[in-house]
């Protein structure tokens, strides 16, 4: 039996741990898949991390090697190398390991820290041949950071979403030539500064609305024909061109990665892909608690460490306390807000809520209303769905409530 297990050792699961044990929690065990501690931070070797957090620009391996001198310092068990398998509704973890085999653990509290999987080609069903030089991203940056290979010379790129466009510059500056980052949507899912950095500063270009329509090539890919596409995301044959490339790098999406969420029986959410969580990030069943990018894809590490610190915070509470859920407050999405964190209040204190809106939006203001009555309004001159927007909540404002809702006018 553990206090306090947690399912991942990246930014996520470090944080969550730190802060358990800072209020007074000392059976903690981590449990991580991979061979070390941080993550995908690890392979992200540049930088911008810690600007929000620690005031100071890291790169990614530096960040998280402030959370790994902190677990150790502490003393923190970690069992590394080890793949959870299941975890059930009555905190039962079953994992395996070469030297322990299969086993299981009874956990107390459990915070779950999976991070977020990338969308394969086999989601968007491009047709053509399958030939060598197709990458996500995430893997072509793993080879050319970590092991030090380059996936190939030409490249096109499609999806704009922060990995995209890192990898547009990284794979510039080891001297590949990126023909062209192409989006199906109008607007680029990353953030702006990495529109900035990572394409105008090396003139690659950014074919908004634009899509890879056609896979060219037997053993190596060989090109790509991409299309311009209308208002209904269908490609406009007359808008057809090819591009000669030998690889191409998928940043399409990514996916919260809850299989093990589903396996203890927890509430998703249709739109994050995540747990549907209360303001303690503590999901639909007792005693769970989800944080980082296994409950909503963040656009900076930073918050995913805010976030956690909060899970890991409420763990502890759980654990040696008993408060009594006083309210169930839902928290509801709509008019160009696409999804919200936390999905429910059940507890009258000050509520900061998370959301990221549907489109590009210029000179809105963002709305909450408690009961359909506005409670609050803030301007603001320009809304993008990849950066994630907050709004705080005062509990005064919010109490003797049944609905909250986030919306822009």
């Amino acid at each position: 039996m553990k206090d306090l297990v947690i399912i991942g050792g990246g930014p996520a699961g470090m944080s969550a741990a730190i802060a358990a044990y800072e209020q007074g929690i000392r059976d903690i065990l981590i449990l991580e898949r991979d061979e070390k501690l941080g993550g995908i931070l690890t392979q992200c070797i540049h930088n911008g991390f810690g600007l929000h957090r620690f005031g100071e620009e890291l790169t990614g391996p530096e960040y998280a090697w402030k959370y790994e001198k902190r677990v150790r310092e502490l003393g923190i068990e970690c069992k590394l190398s080890t793949m959870v398998l299941d975890v059930s509704e009555n905190k039962v973890i079953t994992a395996t390991n070469e030297t322990d085999g299969v086993f299981t653990i009874e956990a107390k509290a459990i915070i779950l820290a999976m991070g977020c999987r990338e969308r394969s080609r086999g989601a968007l069903n491009i047709p053509g041949t399958r030939p060598a030089g197709i990458y996500s991203a995430g893997t072509a940056q793993k080879y050319v950071n970590i092991k030090g290979y380059m996936p190939g010379k030409n490249v096109v790129i499609l999806g704009s979403g922060d990995i995209g466009l890192i990898m547009a510059r990284r794979m510039t500056l080891e001297g590949a030539s990126v023909k062209a980052v192409c989006e199906l949507m109008p607007y680029s899912g990353g953030l702006a500064r990495n529109i900035e950095q990572c394409l105008n500063d090396f003139n690659i270009p950014l074919r908004l609305s634009h899509t890879v329509v056609e896979i060219h090539g037997k053993e190596r890919l060989e090109g790509v024909t991409i299309a311009k596409v209308d208002q209904n995301r269908k490609p406009i044959e007359e808008t057809k061109e090819y591009i000669p490339c030998d690889t191409l790098l998928l940043s399409v999406g990514l996916i919260p990665e809850n299989e093990l969420s589903k396996s203890a029986g927890i509430q998703l959410d249709s739109i994050t892909g995540g747990a549907v969580v209360n303001q303690n990030r503590e999901t639909s069943v007792s005693g769970i608690f989800a944080c980082g990018n296994v409950l909503h894809v963040h656009d900076l590490v930073d918050f995913v460490s805010e976030e956690a610190e909060l899970a890991g915070i409420s763990a502890a509470e759980y654990l040696t306390s008993d408060l009594a859920n006083k309210t169930d407050i839902a928290v509801k999405a709509t008019g160009g807000v696409r999804y919200c964190v936390p999905q429910r209040i059940t507890e009258g204190k000050d509520v900061t809520v998370y959301f990221r809106v549907a489109d590009v939006f210029k000179n809105v203001c963002v709305k909450v209303l408690a009961d359909g009555k506005e409670i609050l309004s803030k301007k603001k001159l320009k809304l993008a769905p990849g950066e994630m927007e907050s709004i705080k909540l005062k509990a005064g404002m919010i109490s003797d409530v049944k609905e909250i809702t986030v919306t822009l006018g």
